[in-house]
């Protein structure tokens, strides 16, 4: 599995599984912008599997949290972990899988994180604006392998 992220050698990343996913639409990418003021960046939707869950139910479960957005996940296309600091400080490894997805419908209401946004991104634009350069590379894993 490829590794993303430059770790801080006195820090113990603690593992934490993960599921993204990657819905097109009209030739764009849903995205999160997760709003920080300054530090504001940009994501993909999808966030770290609980309990019991498989990576398509977390995936499910974390597309409505952040954007109110049904979403069925398809085909796996890719896994990759990044280092990073969580923004309660705390260290940990994404081991993610990355999703296609499909877009079923969509219900504001149902958000429940507020400083996250559903934001369309041309593809080329997301490979510069998110934030982790794993998720740049599984948007750079769909664009080379579409038909």
């Amino acid at each position: 599995m490829l590794q993303f992220g430059d770790p801080d050698p006195s820090l113990d990343y603690a593992p934490r599984p993960t599921a993204f996913g990657l819905v097109f639409q009209d030739g764009k990418l849903a995205c999160v912008r997760v709003d920080r003021g300054a530090g504001s960046y940009y994501d993909l939707p999808g966030g770290a599997i609980d309990g019991d869950e498989t990576g398509e139910q977390a995936l499910v479960r974390e597309f409505v949290e952040e954007t109110g957005m049904a979403v069925r996940p398809f085909a796996c296309i890719a896994e990759a972990a990044q280092y990073f600091r969580k923004s309660d400080g705390a260290p940990v490894n994404n081991v993610a899988s990355f999703w296609i997805a499909e877009h079923l419908s969509l219900d504001p209401a149902a958000k429940v994180e507020e400083d996250h946004e559903l934001v369309w991104l041309h593809p080329h634009t997301a490979l510069n604006e998110l934030r982790h350069d794993a998720h740049a590379w599984a948007v750079a894993v769909w664009l080379r392998r579409r038909p």
